[in-house]
């Protein structure tokens, strides 16, 4: 399908195509491990307020332990909204979602990433898609569909080797929705748990996108417009939408 839209109108002059990235941290255009510390438009690392928060949630330590100090900063500092999801370029920056305290994953999966730049960490973004069985009535009448594409999540280079880290969802409202949250050590991957608190079916990972060096937005845009036309033409969310309350409502 064509990715012409007037949505990419505003993106950001110069930006080029990004490819997926293979085991090794190299892409197709050739890229090594040095293009997982550079700062891009939405990894934006070098962006003060990135900075300031990586360099103090960071702490000192080695790698491994830094980087597990910013998965739990961003995880639970950075509140998830589902209905927070933008159509603008500007809307999928890391600096943004630090800014707002609100993301959802795409978003913070990238300050993730940014912040674990900022300090030194190798970082990039990878993507899956997901069937959800814990959405609520609103999300899915929303989508239309129980399939989240695009979910994100970090993948961080520690002790030699890539490692996958979900931030998404801040623990209050895992506590809310009886999720398990997702802990992390900086040795093994943390991505969704199959089940919740109470055995139901949570997340089940039903295809990959792939690692990128920055967030693929046209791409991201184009499977959105795909999947979700009805909230793509109309927004997301709206001024009453408040997901924690929403899930406080199921139980």
């Amino acid at each position: 399908m064509s990715c012409s839209n007037s949505i990419y109108d505003s993106f950001c002059e110069g930006n080029v195509e990004i490819k997926p990235m293979d085991e090794e941290g190299k892409n197709t255009s050739g890229a090594d491990l040095s293009s997982c510390l550079t700062s891009t438009y939405f990894i934006d690392s070098e962006n003060s307020a990135v900075k300031d928060f990586a360099q103090t949630q960071a702490g000192s330590g080695s790698d491994l332990e830094q980087g597990v100090r910013l998965y739990y900063a961003v995880r639970d500092s950075i509140w998830y909204d589902p209905y927070g999801i933008g159509r603008k370029p500007e809307d999928y920056r890391a600096s943004l979602c630090l800014n707002q305290k609100t993301g959802f994953c795409i978003t913070k999966a990238a300050l993730l990433a940014a912040c674990a730049r900022a300090v030194g960490i190798p970082s990039r973004v990878g993507y899956g898609d997901v069937r959800n069985h814990l959405a609520t009535p609103k999300l899915l009448e929303l989508l239309q569909t129980d399939e989240f594409v695009f979910h994100g999540y970090t993948e961080l280079f520690l002790d030699g080797t890539w490692v996958k880290a979900t931030p998404a969802f801040n623990i209050t409202l895992c506590e809310r929705f009886g999720v398990l949250p997702l802990e992390f050590n900086g040795r093994d991957d943390s991505l969704f748990h199959p089940y919740d608190s109470s055995g139901r079916r949570h997340m089940e990972y039903i295809r990959e996108r792939g690692s990128f060096v920055d967030v693929p937005f046209d791409l991201i845009m184009c499977t959105f417009n795909e999947y979700y036309p009805v909230a793509m033409e109309n927004g997301f969310g709206s001024a009453e939408d408040d997901f924690l309350n929403e899930v406080g409502s199921k139980k």
